[in-house]
């Protein structure tokens, strides 16, 4: 049998050297200018895979988002209801409109959602976190949504590693971070709650 892939971990949970803030103490929330200039820095953004430094999950039909069964409401249910399906190129292209090459991996669109599309090349398949990236009604690459974030954590203190737009460990940390610190439910994903919290929503 194959060893569970990396993304199988629970979430991260806030500590006080992952947080800006204290155990237990609300961090105050991005200053919307500061938002609005980082999102303005990233408008050409295009993520480049880093396998050495952040490290690809692996196909698992049977994986699911462990802790999501425990996220109330609705604005967790693609994460509750998500599981992995490969599919060829084909396939995606007649079931959704948008199907886009980001950071050395493909993802298609699904209402308000960037997803893994496992299959779609083979030869394209690194994908630093296997689940949705909320990104709303923006559309905006799931690359450029996760640059956005990470830079705007940096600033508050949550993150410390390189805004690249890759969904890894280290930003996964600093979101799991800053929900604890900020009442919203753990989750160290990109989900709406969050997206909203900073400004980005």
């Amino acid at each position: 049998m194959k060893a569970p892939p990396t993304n199988a971990k629970a979430p991260p949970r806030a500590t006080p050297a992952t947080g800006a803030a204290s155990a237990g103490t609300r961090a105050k929330k991005p200053d919307p200018q500061q938002v609005q200039q980082i999102k303005s820095q990233h408008t050409s953004f295009h993520a480049e895979p880093k396998p050495q430094q952040v490290p690809a999950v692996t196909f698992n039909q049977n994986y699911r988002i462990q802790g999501s069964e425990q996220w109330q409401g609705p604005q967790y249910e693609v994460f509750r209801s998500y599981h992995p399906e490969r599919h060829d190129g084909g396939w995606y292209r007649s079931h959704y409109r948008r199907v886009e090459l980001i950071g050395g991996g493909y993802y298609y669109w699904n209402n308000g959602y960037w997803y893994p599309a496992w299959g779609y090349n083979p030869s394209a398949e690194y994908y630093p976190y296997d689940g949705p990236i909320y990104a709303g009604h923006s559309a905006e690459p799931p690359d450029k949504v996760i640059a956005d974030v990470q830079a705007v954590l940096q600033q508050m203190g949550y993150y410390r590693g390189d805004v690249d737009g890759l969904l890894g460990p280290l930003t996964r940390e600093a979101l799991g971070a800053y929900q604890a610190d900020q009442g919203l439910t753990t989750t160290a994903a990109i989900d709406e709650p969050t997206l909203d919290s900073l400004g980005m929503g």
